[in-house]
């Protein structure tokens, strides 16, 4: 089985209130085996559209991903993120190439 990300694009418009949303989102990423492998770090915008901000979180597997997402300890962060920043979130598979 594959291990799956977040891949979120954000704009925060409220840096301090925006650090309530990433101090209650340890809880869900802790309990469902997340890792940051990007975490808002500089980035130049190359080609296309995105926002201020890129976060990528690997989880174990698809089901730890989507069932992180839909917790309670999620959904509980994510009220704190939304009122002060914008974003956009995809959860994807990761890569396994053929005969590995």
């Amino acid at each position: 089985m594959s291990k799956a990300y977040w891949v979120a694009h954000v704009d925060v418009k409220d840096p301090e209130a925006y650090s309530a949303y990433v101090r209650a989102n340890a809880a869900a990423f802790t309990k469902y085996g997340a890792r940051f492998i990007v975490r808002g770090g500089t980035q130049n915008q190359v080609e296309g559209k995105s926002r201020a901000r890129t976060v990528v979180i690997e989880f174990p597997d698809r089901i730890s991903a989507e069932a992180c997402y839909h917790s309670p300890e999620y959904q509980a962060a994510k009220a704190l993120r939304e009122p002060v920043s914008l974003a956009d979130l995809v959860i994807v598979d990761g890569y396994e190439p053929e005969g590995d």
